[in-house]
């Protein structure tokens, strides 16, 4: 299914043909992942100028990231932070986000990237240990469906006042609306989706675009 199962597919060309241009560098490397197997893990071209035009609004100048794969949200993001902008970006896995650097060089942002390979709910500890709770201006969330309950606690925690977390995959491919679905994972975003509906620390929002992203603001 596609990433932009909820948009009329005749729809799709006029979106992206009135869309500002793409950089050349986030172009490259989402060229370099269309025939790669884990290809529907990377965010589309919509979701990372949504993050743009949001971390321009903001003026954000602090990023935390769960979750890289190959880094084209990163390179979206941090093409948008000013000169001193930062993103700590958080994941696992050396072979993939091997890739990401290898883009990050290439379009001149590497700098403003501080990845840390390891456990992310060990990185996220290790952040709010290191007294860095109420500095980031915004946190993105694409990684373990599992967990995600678990990091976004620990956004709201890192996240400034009026800062913004997005959490990605928040329809699951629609699985989350239809009753026959029972995998733990489609029952972790439901449980989620259902919570941050309630959760007054926020102003939530799950916007139907991509596979579902979820906004929310901190009060």
């Amino acid at each position: 299914m596609s990433k932009d199962f909820l948009i009329p597919k005749d729809a799709v060309p006029y979106l992206e043909s009135h869309a500002q241009a793409e950089h050349p560098i986030l172009s490259e490397l989402r060229d370099a992942m269309a025939t790669h197997v884990r290809k529907g893990m990377q965010i589309p071209r919509g979701e990372g100028q949504l993050f743009q035009v949001l971390l321009t609004a903001m003026r954000a100048k602090r990023v935390l990231e769960i979750g890289v794969f190959t880094g084209y949200s990163s390179l979206a993001m941090a093409l948008s932070l000013p000169k001193d902008g930062t993103i700590v970006a958080l994941d696992i896995s050396d072979e993939y986000t091997s890739i990401a650097r290898e883009f990050w060089e290439k379009a001149g942002v590497a700098s403003k990237i501080d990845l840390r390979l390891a456990p992310a709910l060990e990185s996220l500890d290790a952040l709010v240990a290191n007294g860095e709770k109420g500095t980031f201006d915004f946190v993105f969330i694409d990684a373990d469906k599992g967990n995600i309950p678990a990091y976004y606690e620990h956004a709201l925690e890192l996240l400034r006042p009026q800062g913004l977390v997005a959490v990605d995959n928040t329809l699951w491919d629609g699985q989350v609306y239809m009753p026959a679905s029972f995998d733990s994972d489609t029952e972790t975003l439901r449980k989620f989706n259902a919570f941050i509906a309630k959760d007054e620390r926020v102003h939530a929002l799950l916007l139907p675009y991509s596979d579902g992203i979820t906004l929310a603001a901190k009060k």
